[in-house]
């Protein structure tokens, strides 16, 4: 199709959105190994789940078989509110770069939690709900995800608390008032509230917290609270599965004007963007029908995938967790405090460890600086003041734009922006200050954290 036709946002009608999640795990041959129970380290059961998570959606984490599961006609009207979300054409940044690349990037910060974060929250409150239950507690690291998930639970008449990793309570107090606006009790973690809270502050003092220790903290509060349980905001299969609509969307935009793309980046913390985003175009090369460049983009101060190690760990740094396989860093390991507080994650998702694992997906990590120059350049030019997480996709996206500069190669490019950085303020006057660091652990420090991951006799 010519090149003047493809507008500069594409929207699908509302008709068009997707009336199923894509399970990319019916597709793949090797499937990702089971969570294990971190006792008897044996595949976690149905019935040991449901002890911590909604039933229909241990049903879901389980389901590695069927490649649709059908949404809710609930949870489709919800979506409508501000689904489907725009693919948009960077022309600005492609004349910008004076590249021959084709730069488009699916925007998922047009709703009130200014993220991604909405479309799986409203799903997992919905069976909470759905299932009699008093509330949820949960963790969130840079806030998006406390934020959807508050969101959610108001629509739901839903109790919510949440565990948010210090230093980004302590960094962001405005995304800490929007939860608070919802109706959501909101804790900074690692908390005296409770039994690891305490232990973790013993242990590591004046620690600015990780997503390890805040999930400790809900699982504790959720299994000690009858009529609670806990959600997770990223990494887990459920989440990738109702994250799907991010793709699903992004390739009917795509095939509506006949586009294919070469490359397609997404940042990558525990996974709920990147699987979200790569799936259905991850399910076409695992069925032998196309080839993408798949890139994951992660932090240099927190880099799961391209320096941890792929084995079985506990997802959370109290150890109460079922034990996942999936490229770790270490349950204890707590990153610098960064920007990118929905990158401070030690693991990764267990699909997209197979994936990565298996040759499907690349990886490459990137400095916090470099992340806010490229975050500043395109909102200059596009006129969005991205999150630092999606930053990191934009990072890895300009520079394969510059590429293409250099060889002259016309290759279409593909990024997920997450979600808008209006909360991020405090980073930002950071970076424009100059008191920005780029803090990247040595090989000594992670392999103290490789030492002690879980062993099997």
């Amino acid at each position: 199709m010519a090149e003047n036709k493809i507008p500069y946002k594409i929207y699908l009608d509302e008709n068009e959105m997707p009336n199923a999640w894509y399970n990319v795990r019916a597709d793949m041959k090797n499937k990702p190994a089971p969570l294990l129970n971190p006792g008897t380290h044996q595949p976690m059961t149905a019935e040991e789940l449901g002890g911590v998570f909604c039933g229909e959606l241990v049903a879901q984490e389980l389901d590695n078989e069927n490649a649709y599961i059908e949404i809710p006609q609930e949870i489709k009207d919800f979506y409508k509110m501000y689904r489907p979300s725009p693919l948009v054409r960077a022309y600005y940044l492609e004349k910008y770069l004076q590249t021959p690349a084709k730069i488009y990037y699916k925007f998922e910060g047009n709703n009130t939690s200014g993220s991604h974060k909405l479309n799986s929250a409203i799903a997992q409150a919905y069976y909470a709900k759905k299932q009699g239950l008093k509330g949820v507690t949960t963790e969130t690291g840079a806030g998006q995800w406390g934020t959807a998930l508050s969101m959610a639970c108001s629509y739901f008449g839903l109790d919510c608390k949440v565990f948010m990793v210090k230093v980004s309570y302590e960094q962001k107090p405005f995304r800490r008032e929007v939860m608070r606006v919802y109706g959501s009790s909101v804790t900074p973690s690692p908390s005296m509230e409770t039994e690891i809270g305490q232990k973790i502050n013993a242990e590591h003092p004046g620690t600015t917290g990780s997503l390890g220790c805040a999930i400790s903290e809900a699982v504790e509060v959720a299994v000690k609270n009858p009529g609670y349980r806990y959600v997770l905001g990223s990494v887990l299969n459920q989440v990738i599965l109702h994250q799907s609509v991010i793709g699903l969307e992004t390739k009917a935009a795509l095939d509506k004007y006949g586009v294919k793309p070469d490359i397609i980046i997404g940042c990558a913390g525990g996974g709920s963007n990147l699987g979200g985003l790569v799936s259905p175009f991850a399910g076409e090369m695992l069925r032998g029908e196309a080839d993408y460049e798949i890139i994951a983009v992660e932090p240099a101060s927190c880099p799961s995938f391209t320096r941890g190690v792929y084995a079985y760990d506990f997802c959370d740094t109290g150890m109460v967790c079922p034990l996942a396989k999936m490229y770790t860093l270490g349950s204890d390991f707590i990153p610098s405090a960064n920007h990118a507080g929905g990158l401070r994650y030690h693991g990764m998702s267990p699909i997209l460890s197979q994936l990565y694992d298996d040759g499907y997906i690349k990886a490459v990590s990137v400095e916090q600086t470099k992340v806010f120059e490229a975050a500043e350049q395109f909102a200059r030019v596009e006129g969005i003041l991205p999150a630092p997480e999606s930053s990191h996709a934009i990072r890895v996206a300009i520079d394969q734009a510059l590429k293409c500069k250099e060889t002259g190669e016309e290759k279409t490019i593909v990024f997920g922006l997450t979600g808008t950085g209006y909360f991020d303020m405090v980073a930002y006057e950071q970076f424009h200050d100059g008191t920005m660091t780029d803090y990247i652990p040595t090989d000594e420090e992670l392999k103290k954290f490789r030492d002690k991951l879980p062993k099997f006799d």
